[in-house]
């Protein structure tokens, strides 16, 4: 659904104490832009902020950066996270508008991400579309480099065929898959925090997809030969 122009979200985002405007400059500095050191998590397509409102609250021994491409859904997840803290001052968080598909200009190796949430991002199901994915080898090359050795994603959608497809770009790419499961709600798996769409799919009865996908090793020239044959 595309959201309206909201004409104050810029203006509040800029005043926000925990929003980057420019988060390209911080690229390989990320772990010094907070107030403790603290191993570092990163959401990717952050929305509403229903998912990272809960999680920063809930497991406060970690730091998180949260990305999403339009101040319109930045400033409500802004105001959720606020919420969450109940007028606390919010140290574990940055918000950042980039475009997820250039996210190698913002992180490098010196960041050292622990863990990448890709909770419902768009499917794009159309062929000529499918190298948007989040999912797509084309991206998850790019996360490689700043991902951790052993390092995690966790993966979280209701769509079947994107599930499935990003299961083969997983294995090609040098991930191991860890935990899965096409029915999350019935699968005991915890640790998982619920968002605003996990809600609204589960109570139209369409089961959620997750998995747990470990940064293993990749040959030399494999990444660039998966890239070509995609």
């Amino acid at each position: 659904m595309r959201l309206r122009h909201k004409p104050w979200a810029r203006p509040e985002l800029e005043e926000c104490p925990f929003n980057i405007e420019n988060p390209i400059q911080y690229r390989g500095k990320w772990n010094g832009q907070f107030l403790e050191q603290k191993p570092l998590r990163i959401e990717l397509g952050c929305g509403k902020g229903g998912f990272m409102a809960q999680i920063c609250r809930r497991e406060p021994e970690y730091n998180y950066l949260a990305v999403d491409i339009k101040s319109e859904v930045l400033v409500l997840a802004k105001r959720a996270i606020e919420a969450a803290y109940e007028g606390q001052s919010v140290t574990n968080v940055l918000l950042m508008a980039q475009n997820i598909e250039q996210i190698d200009q913002m992180l490098s190796p010196e960041d050292k991400i622990d863990r990448i949430y890709i909770n419902f991002c768009n499917p794009w199901p159309k062929m000529k579309h499918k190298k948007r994915r989040l999912t797509h080898p084309r991206q998850l090359i790019k996360y490689r480099e700043f991902l951790k050795k052993g390092g995690e994603i966790w993966f979280k959608t209701d769509d079947g065929p994107l599930f499935e497809e990003s299961i083969e770009y997983f294995q090609s790419c040098g991930f191991e898959i860890k935990t899965i499961t096409r029915s999350l709600h019935h699968s005991g798996i915890t640790g998982s925090y619920a968002t605003e769409h996990e809600r609204m799919f589960s109570e139209q009865g369409i089961p959620i997809k997750f998995l747990i996908a470990v940064k293993g090793e990749l040959s030399v020239g494999e990444g660039s030969e998966k890239l070509e044959a995609l």
